[in-house]
């Protein structure tokens, strides 16, 4: 094994993916024990699959570790003190979901315009009954926090005819013919103002922590839909289920939730105007794979000692 490129692999799971680490030094484990012998010489920390206290005892072991790639694109489950405030170069899988993600948001959209819950009542009933639909084309969708995520939703509802509207920390000095305008953070408001559909692709962090409550579904017009296809904490979710229960919004299309599981008997399962997925937008056949594939084109890279891709700002949290 090569000590200066070593890789301790942290994993719950014995993914089939994990057999294509054969060329890389490496050590899998599920339990800090399995790392002893390796962690003061490992330079590298894969988490797979493990969870944020495996991590945290793990990169306490690793005096030398100069990298931590994180098989997730959230990072809300990743990061802790001791790692944001080392040199330490973090990566993510971002990239890895977006295209999924994208396409949800986007049937989500359509799954509203044109009505496809009465559709299918309609017909498990043996109902007749034509009823006018909407076109999507022309219509506002607002864009919370325009990263990778968000732009592939632009890119789905620009195709479709719609005006995009993003909210974004600094706004791009060049051109983003996806869109049509940025706002800051603090001009959310405005932005929903103007959207008829709010998909929320923000990651979770301090600021963004229930950034969208009573106040924003307030500026919200009433036909309007939220999508929510970043984290659940980013919606104050008892905000969210009273503006759907009094009709203040048309509907909410949800991938992401504050607690999950979602409770049993949350209302939310209740509500005839939510498109509910359990988390699972971007549970595709391949995804795995592709992040595996993410994983060792990055240490490609490492290994040559060139810069790598994907690199996190610690401190924001993206």
């Amino acid at each position: 094994m090569d000590i200066r490129k070593s890789v301790l692999v942290l994993a719950r799971e014995n993914d089939p993916q994990l057999t294509r680490l054969e060329k890389v030094p490496h050590i899998t484990g599920s339990q800090a024990t399995a790392f002893q012998g390796a962690a003061s010489t490992a330079s590298a920390i894969l988490n797979w699959s493990a969870s944020k206290e495996l991590l945290e005892a793990v990169f306490a072991m690793c005096p030398n570790v100069r990298w931590v790639h994180s098989r997730s694109a959230g990072l809300d489950s990743v990061l802790f003190p001791e790692l944001v405030q080392s040199d330490v170069i973090l990566t993510n899988g971002r990239g890895v979901f977006s295209a999924s993600l994208g396409e949800f948001a986007l049937a989500a959209i359509l799954y509203f315009a044109k009505d496809f819950r009465r559709m299918i009542r309609n017909q498990s009933v043996g109902r007749w009954e034509p009823f006018d639909v909407q076109v999507v084309a022309g219509k506002t969708v607002g864009i919370v926090g325009y990263g990778d995520i968000g732009r592939a939703v632009a890119t789905r509802a620009h195709a479709t005819g719609m005006r995009v509207l993003a909210t974004k920390r600094h706004a791009p000095q060049e051109d983003d013919p996806l869109i049509e305008r940025y706002y800051s953070p603090e001009q959310l408001g405005k932005m929903m103002a103007h959207s008829d559909y709010v998909v929320v692709t923000a990651p979770l962090t301090k600021e963004t922590r229930h950034m969208i409550g009573e106040p924003e579904f307030a500026a919200m017009k009433p036909k309007a839909v939220v999508i929510n296809v970043g984290r659940g904490s980013v919606i104050d979710e008892e905000a969210l289920v009273k503006a759907l229960t009094s009709g203040r919004i048309k509907g909410a299309g949800l991938d992401v939730f504050e607690h999950e599981p979602l409770p049993a008997g949350h209302p939310l399962y209740r509500l005839k105007n939510v498109l509910l997925s359990p988390h699972c937008a971007d549970n595709t056949p391949d995804w795995k794979d592709r992040a595996m594939d993410c994983f060792l084109r990055q240490y490609d890279r490492f290994a040559k000692d060139e810069p790598l891709e994907n690199v996190v700002n610690k401190r924001l949290g993206y």
